[in-house]
């Protein structure tokens, strides 16, 4: 997921997006702690995509526009 597909959403579509991201990385550390997970650099990709969604959220906050 690219940022700058994420600044054309809106707050509501925004907001789900992370709850679901949310969602799947509680389901990757509960793979990974039952020896389940095949590739453990999906964590790391899922929490790239949090903090994005995050900083996009907090963004449009403070009113900042970025190009």
């Amino acid at each position: 997921m690219k940022a700058k597909d994420l600044r054309e959403m809106t707050d509501e579509e925004l907001s789900k997006k992370l709850i679901d991201t949310k969602d799947e990385l509680f389901k990757l550390r509960f793979q990974l702690a039952t020896n389940q997970l095949d590739n453990p650099m999906k964590i790391k990709e899922v929490r790239r995509n949090i903090a994005r969604l995050k900083t996009i959220i907090r963004e449009r906050e403070l009113g900042i526009h970025r190009a």
